[in-house]
This record gives C-alpha cells, sequence and structure tokens, in this order.
C-alpha cells in the first residue's frame, strides 16, 4: 500500500493532476495513505468521510431517493458521491468508496466486504463492485484501500 501511494504521488505530481476522496467504509484511510508522504499538498485537494447517510445527503448531495431506493451501498450511492465530489473539488481526479467493512451490519443482498469504488478522471467514470472475503474490519478497509490505489494507477 505504501509504495502505490508513493508512485501515485510522484505521478500525479509529474503530471500535474490533483486527487480528491470521498470515503465512507474505510473512514480516511485512503486519504491517510496519500498524505502521509511529503508533497501531498501538491496534489491531494481534499478528503471527506462521508460515514453516515446524512453526510453523504449534505456534503455530496447525494439524493435521498438515491440512498432511500438503492441504500448506502450501492452503484448509484458510489456514482452519485463520485460524480459530486468531482464537481465540488474541481480535483483532475476524484474518488469514491461505500460499503460494509463489518464485521457486523452486512445481509444477504450486501454481505460484509461489499464495496463499491467509484473513479472519475475527466469524461471517465468507472464503479467498481467488491467482495472482499475477508470478514475482518481492518482487512476489508486495506483492501479496499488497495484496490482503489490500483484504480488510480491504472488511469495515471
Amino acid at each position: 500500500m505504501i509504495n502505490l501511494s508513493l508512485k501515485i504521488l510522484k505521478l500525479l505530481t509529474k503530471k500535474k493532476l490533483t486527487l480528491s476522496v470521498a470515503e465512507s467504509c474505510t473512514g480516511g484511510l485512503l486519504a491517510s495513505s496519500i498524505t502521509s508522504f511529503s508533497g501531498s499538498s501538491k496534489v491531494f485537494n481534499m478528503g471527506l468521510v462521508t460515514y453516515s447517510n446524512n453526510a453523504k445527503i449534505k456534503l455530496l448531495k447525494v439524493p435521498k431517493k438515491t440512498i432511500t431506493k438503492y441504500g448506502a451501498v450501492s452503484h448509484e450511492t458510489c456514482l452519485s458521491m463520485v460524480k459530486n465530489l468531482s464537481k465540488i473539488s474541481k480535483s483532475n481526479i476524484s474518488i469514491s468508496i461505500t460499503g460494509v467493512a463489518g464485521p457486523n451490519g452486512g445481509t444477504k443482498e450486501k454481505p460484509v466486504g461489499l464495496v463499491y469504488i467509484g473513479l472519475k478522471k475527466g469524461s471517465k467514470t468507472i464503479i467498481k463492485k467488491n467482495l472482499f472475503k475477508s470478514k475482518k474490519r481492518t482487512s476489508i478497509q486495506k483492501a479496499t484501500v488497495n484496490q482503489a490505489l490500483k484504480m488510480i494507477l491504472n488511469i495515471l
């Protein structure tokens, strides 16, 4: 994770691109993985931890009806999070994360380990559905951040 973060930081700096993130189940871990390096302020624009539905609605302007209809952990909510973060932050690259980190809170339809990661760069938007097998909260969070970093690296 550390090597990926540093590699991304160097590429963002070299290409003069900015990054913003909106995290839910990772609680700021993605932002921390980037900002733990000196020089990150040149490329890291903002990190929002929109843990509650209310925060997603108020800060990221996710329509309440989207969360009511599809749930906070859904393709639709993740898409709305990343699109609105992009508008708010004006960053070149935006990432959104929403999921069930566990060990509780999972359902048959949305089990522990289900995480959606959204990435937006310019007109390109990708929403990736992940199902991490671990039932340990920290393992799911780390695996999510690792997957998000790989997505950023792929688009750079």
